[in-house]
């Protein structure tokens, strides 16, 4: 009997292992917004669309000013102050900045990927945009503008962290996402205030708004989806919206100051 216990021990460590391997982070990256099975075929004739507005509810908060001192050449680049992007609101409580998406409710579908580039400058010692969003897979090109260098300093949770310094003149940095993830930080190390937040997602059904607050989110196959609004200092809040054959749904965030 005692020859037999080393084998089974060393069994039993194996099943053990084996269990283990299966263990694991299983949950899809929010935003995804797509589910397994079989791979189904968009039908551009039954496709609808949602459209909406993001607003802010109450008074914005007072503009917070930007110091730029201790760098001469970002000083230059301005002829008034600078302000910070956090809230940036237009007509009527118009809301920017806000990330529109499907949150969940899509099927399995293939979707073309964009082969132009989603732009992010550093003019004026500030990103812009403040906020982007683009595909898996699809290229970010990030340019500087200035006169002064900078570094590139994404800072995500499940992609792939880069920093990157880039001088002024420099041929613009062109880099790609592998997983879909929200709101991720992307900073300049060498510029405390420079920040700008990079979405990606798995689907093309995703807006980010301007000052008139105004999103779509067409060629949607029929169904119902939890609809998600993100904003940097408000969060995030959802809705749920069902879609017809051919049918548009108006819809609208409304975003309330916080006192």
């Amino acid at each position: 009997m005692n020859k037999l216990l080393p084998p089974l021990l060393a069994l039993a460590l194996a099943l053990a292992a084996v269990g283990c391997g299966k263990k694991g982070n299983t949950e899809k990256s929010e935003g995804s917004s797509e589910s397994s099975g079989p791979v189904l075929a968009l039908d551009p004739s039954a496709a609808g669309s949602i459209t909406g507005t993001t607003v802010l509810e109450g008074t914005p908060p007072p503009p917070r000013p930007i110091d730029m001192s201790a760098e001469p050449n970002c000083l230059k680049a301005h002829s008034a102050p600078v302000y910070s992007p956090e809230v940036v609101t237009g007509e009527k409580g118009a809301l920017a900045n806000v990330v529109v998406f499907i949150k969940n409710g899509l099927g399995n579908y293939n979707y073309d990927l964009p082969k132009d580039p989603v732009v992010l400058n550093q003019q004026g010692c500030m990103y812009e945009p403040h906020v982007i969003a683009l595909r898996v897979g699809q290229t970010l090109e990030v340019r500087n503008s200035d006169l002064t260098a900078h570094n590139v300093h994404p800072m995500p949770k499940e992609n792939d962290e880069w920093n990157i310094s880039q001088p002024p003149g420099a041929s613009p940095l062109d880099q790609t996402f592998s997983r879909a993830e929200l709101a991720i930080p992307l900073v300049c190390n060498v510029h405390p205030w420079m920040k700008s937040y990079v979405f990606v997602f798995k689907n093309p059904y995703f807006a980010v708004t301007t000052k008139i607050g105004v999103f779509e989110l067409k060629n949607l196959p029929p169904g119902t989806y939890t609809v998600a609004a993100w904003q940097e200092k408000y969060g995030t809040i959802e809705q749920a919206v069902t879609i017809g054959p051919k049918e548009s749904k108006t819809i609208s965030f409304a975003f309330k100051q916080i006192q």
